[in-house]
């Protein structure tokens, strides 16, 4: 039977929340999923913290559609290396981006261009074992980082924990013994916001308190936080609690501490070759103080990247569109569509809207016979990993971690995951 093809760009859960919504309306319809990298899952592989295995079974859901034969992945395909956005319109009646979102929004204060002074999507890449990722080298007593959301929280858990406490996830082995001989003792967290403002999730907040070797600490005595019973809505009470709870909670003495600095905003980076300080300012009082830290990590929001061939509005960071509409035939969903905000549920209903663009075009359009990608990826020495390749490196991954007593490990470096998905010779 013939069939509508369509391209979804990313196989992240945007991307894949997409396709689901597109099989899901029974008609005649081909998707590929393309990805630069040679895995799926975008976000939930690569952004997600590795100690939140629970949020990271969610792939069991995006990985299904893929098991029907009408949807093929192309991992290592990157658009605007390997095809263009014209070579995906030749070839598919409808083409959706949903390749996120990668770039840290900025401070704006002096200093941040020092070495040392970063985004925490590249942090979180390293960690994650993100095959872009640099290196870090951990070697710094005291670190800041700045943000009042839940990527903070990550970047603070994941430097408060011991090795031990993140044996048992799935960093790479690099990671893991970075983590073992880390120098970090003390991390701010600097949140210009008040207690009742932060954008932490409860349970996030309440985590930093299960650390095995990290006391919390509150500055200025928590005078800042409200009376839980004043707040109307629940996650703000229950941060205020836990709040509360770790201001009236003596130090134990642990190796680690992890201050929450409420209404204290960056106001420079010091260092002359590499970040050696950090001038921040009490927003209220206008106290200044500087805090030695060899390590800043911004969290303070990401931003979309302009795509050759589609309009881009520098002040969302988004691509202009009408419920996924771009323009004939071009669609886009996830941060891309809507901006970086929601979590990862919040595509199920992004990509759904999408879909419903796409299927709703392709009704009144012809089906056409247009030319198979991979012919034209093959003519240019293009490799695509296919989904059983991907398999192939997720089994490699079950067993990395067997002779050291972990359980999987991720594969970090691009030319090790294309030789595991490689097809096995006969």
């Amino acid at each position: 039977m013939s069939a509508h093809r369509v391209a979804v760009v990313g196989s992240g859960p945007s991307g894949l929340y997409t396709v689901a919504a597109l099989l899901a309306s029974g008609g005649p319809l081909h998707v590929d999923v393309i990805d630069r990298l040679p895995t799926p899952y975008g976000l939930v592989r690569y952004g997600v913290a590795p100690d939140h295995a629970k949020m990271k079974a969610v792939t069991r859901v995006l990985a299904k559609p893929f098991a029907k034969d009408r949807v093929r992945f192309l991992g290592n395909v990157e658009v605007g290396r390997d095809v263009s956005h014209a070579d995906l319109a030749e070839h598919y009646d409808a083409v959706v981006y949903a390749s996120g979102t990668e770039h840290d929004r900025r401070l704006g204060i002096p200093g941040e261009e020092l070495p040392g002074c970063v985004g925490s999507a590249e942090f979180v890449r390293w960690y994650n074992g993100h095959p872009d990722a640099r290196e870090f080298t951990l070697g710094t007593e005291q670190v800041a980082v700045v943000g009042a959301g839940n990527v903070a929280l990550d970047v603070a858990r994941v430097l408060g924990r011991t090795a031990d406490e993140m044996r048992d996830t799935d960093v790479p082995a690099r990671v893991l013994e970075e983590l073992g001989r880390s120098a970090v003792r003390e991390i701010h967290v600097l949140i210009r916001r008040t207690p009742t403002d932060a954008k932490f999730t409860p349970a996030e907040l309440f985590q930093l308190s299960e650390l095995a070797d990290a006391d919390v600490i509150i500055h200025d005595g928590g005078a800042a936080i409200a009376d839980p019973d004043t707040a109307d809505d629940r996650r703000v009470r229950l941060n205020l609690e836990t709040f509360q709870t770790f201001a009236n909670t003596p130090p134990q003495g642990r190796t680690r501490r992890i201050h929450l600095r409420f209404l204290t905003s960056p106001v420079e980076v010091l260092g002359d070759d590499a970040v050696e300080g950090i001038v921040v300012a009490h927003n209220r009082s206008g106290h200044r103080q500087t805090l030695p830290v060899g390590l800043v990590v911004s969290a303070v929001g990401f931003r979309g990247t302009p795509l050759p061939g589609l309009p881009f509005d520098e002040g969302s960071g988004t691509v202009p569109n009408e419920a996924g509409r771009v323009a004939p035939g071009v669609y886009v969903a996830g941060w891309l569509k809507r901006g970086p905000s929601g979590i990862i549920g919040t595509n199920k209903p992004d990509g759904a809207e999408t879909a419903a663009a796409v299927l709703a075009d392709l009704a009144g359009h012809p089906v056409a016979e247009p030319p198979d990608l991979l012919d034209m990826l093959a003519n240019r020495g293009a490799v695509p990993v296919d989904w059983a390749g991907w398999l192939r490196l997720e089994e490699h991954e079950a067993t990395l971690g067997g002779a050291d007593g972990r359980g999987r490990v991720k594969v970090h470096d691009l030319a090790s995951m294309l030789r595991h998905a490689a097809p096995v010779a006969v």
